[in-house]
């Protein structure tokens, strides 16, 4: 900044529309044009790691749920992988290919979200409002597997709470073949090659693959860079190597690549879940282990080592052994990680969550420097700045 020059000082957020959740951006500006940013966070912090050293690994799940809202299953599901590496428990086959039926609906939730959003931060509400009938569809499928529609816990150490029944099968095969491939499809048409949309986000926010490695980028951001890291492929988890499927990457690494990575990870997501429910293995949808996994509820009625196994693992009384293990998965946003550390106790000695939004929100005011109030926007906006993942 020139010393002598005057500058005003503006807050974008923590309450503004544009930034899609609770933290501020302090803009230095020159006229229109942003000299520095200075980010603060933290309004949301809710002490995630610390409450979940005084909980059992069981109650941990409602925690996990709540970081990155928009796709919850991950990171429910990559907790307890997390758990299950330090248990040594082997989950059967079924159980993993529903985990991946789920958090590929998870993933494009989380990216039909992202773009659809981008298109209204531009000016375009119509893709927006086409796009959520179908995130509809999936939280109703959420609904059929568990009950519920945001925060979903539909997980289990040791595998699924349960089956998937007929109905929801049906729901799934309608929606991965039918219903949202038209829809994807219309929703590309009206954006991919609109030049009002296009002029908006091309060439803004760009960041080389050295620079957002530098910064620990993941997930979309990254691959929109031109790297093609990705946790699914480089350290297979839940069956992942049974998939065929590609890895869609950008070459600018700009608002529009970030745009383009999402899009063609949805195309991606759709092949792993059709192939998943095809080829869906027969056998039991949860591990053979009394002192981890809850004993179905109509023996614990009628059985009274099932009542004592509830009781047990519900309250949290079976000690963990000891051990340090970390697990990723990759998130929306990119590589979710979970680091534990146990000493043998009933609750997490310490527990870090690995967020890719504290992550590469670091690269925010870089990524602005020397651009428009418009641009910070929509920079933003592709970056996919969840709010309940950049305060854990």
């Amino acid at each position: 900044m020139v010393e002598d020059k005057q500058y005003s000082t503006l807050n974008l957020g923590p309450v503004h529309p544009a930034t899609h959740g609770i933290f501020q951006n302090i803009l230095t500006m020159d006229g229109e044009k942003i000299v520095d940013s200075e980010q603060t966070v933290g309004y949301i912090h809710r002490a995630f790691e610390k409450i979940a050293e005084r909980r059992p690994f069981y109650q941990i799940t409602t925690l996990t749920d709540r970081l990155n809202y928009c796709s919850s299953p991950i990171n429910n599901f990559g907790w307890h992988m997390t758990v299950e590496k330090l248990l040594g428990v082997k989950v059967p086959k079924r159980a993993e290919y529903i985990r991946v039926i789920m958090m590929e609906l998870a993933r494009i939730s989380d990216h039909l979200i992202c773009n659809s959003i981008l298109g209204v931060d531009t000016g375009a509400y119509s893709g927006f409002l086409y796009v959520m009938q179908e995130r509809e569809k999936i939280y109703e499928i959420y609904e059929e597997v568990c009950g519920a529609r945001l925060t979903t816990n539909m997980g289990r150490i040791g595998g699924m709470e349960r089956d998937l029944s007929p109905t929801a099968i049906a729901k799934i095969r309608d929606l991965v073949f039918n219903s949202f491939p038209k829809v994807w499809a219309e929703f590309e048409t009206l954006f991919n090659r609109n030049k009002i949309f296009r002029d908006r986000i091309q060439n803004v926010g760009a960041i080389s693959s050295a620079r957002a490695m530098e910064y620990g980028f993941t997930g979309p951001n990254l691959r929109a860079t031109g790297v093609d890291y990705d946790v699914r492929v480089i350290e297979p988890y839940s069956s992942y190597e049974d998939f065929d499927f590609e890895i869609p990457i950008g070459h600018k690494g700009d608002t529009f690549d970030r745009f383009m990575v999402r899009n063609g990870e949805v195309w991606e997501s759709l092949k792993i879940i059709q192939q998943a429910i095809e080829n869906l293995p027969e056998g039991p949808y949860y591990a053979d282990e009394d002192h981890y996994y809850l004993p179905p509820k109509k023996e614990v009625y009628s059985s009274m080592e099932a009542l004592i196994y509830h009781f047990k693992i519900v309250m949290g009384e079976i000690d963990a052994p000891v051990g340090e293990v970390y697990h990723a998965v990759e998130g929306g946003n990119g590589e979710l990680g979970f680091y534990l550390i146990s000493d043998g106790g009933r609750t997490p000695f310490r527990l870090h969550f690995r967020r890719p939004s504290f992550i590469y929100y670091q690269a925010y005011p870089e990524m602005c420097k020397g651009l428009t109030i418009s641009d910070a926007v929509v920079i933003m906006s592709s970056l996919n700045v969840i709010a309940g993942e950049l305060d854990a």
